[in-house]
């Protein structure tokens, strides 16, 4: 099965209670153990492969890192009680310009998960008062409380995480 819709495709309703922030943030805590232990199931041969100019398995384990310096960011927008906020250059020019094919996995995956644990800790130090802030989503145009900027970050993981294991079902059968 192949991911069909583009992240950017996606639309979002946001109707749960303040209550599962606790569970997503669980969530975010386990992408990078979700991702190491993908990424050891995987010939490490097809790691830096990439399909009709897109992104590498390993490109997308570096897309996850440079990410998660903004979804920090976001949260200080939140904290700050910014309107809208910051917006992600959807052109993802940092992933491009970073040659994440050039670096060893385990460095990435080190990096992946020191940036989201400093993430996660972020999410921690917040009550239940701070995770309802709401702001507009730059990109959905949509308000969005804290809380829904976390599962928001979690289906992002998760869309990458299928990514790369579609890539590595496609690869093992050509390599």
């Amino acid at each position: 099965m192949v991911t069909k819709t583009r992240w950017f495709e996606r639309a979002f309703e946001f109707h749960f209670p303040i209550g599962v922030f606790p569970c997503i943030i669980e969530r975010l805590r386990g992408t990078p153990a979700r991702c190491e232990e993908l990424i050891r199931s995987f010939p490490p041969k097809i790691l830096t492969i990439q399909i009709n100019n897109t992104w590498s398995i390993q490109e997308h384990v570096g897309h996850l890192y440079d990410l998660d310096e903004l979804h920090v960011g976001r949260v200080d927008d939140f904290l700050s009680h910014e309107k809208v906020l910051r917006p992600t250059d959807v052109r993802n020019k940092k992933t491009y310009d970073a040659h994440h094919n050039a670096v060893p996995i385990q460095t990435l995956l080190r990096q992946f998960r020191e940036a989201r644990q400093h993430f996660v800790h972020r999410l921690e130090l917040l009550d239940e008062e701070q995770a309802a802030l709401v702001a507009e989503h730059p990109r959905l145009r949509q308000p969005m409380r804290l809380v829904d900027m976390a599962y928001f970050v979690a289906e992002h993981d998760d869309h990458h995480l299928a990514r790369m294991t579609e890539l590595a079902k496609l690869l093992k059968k050509n390599h």
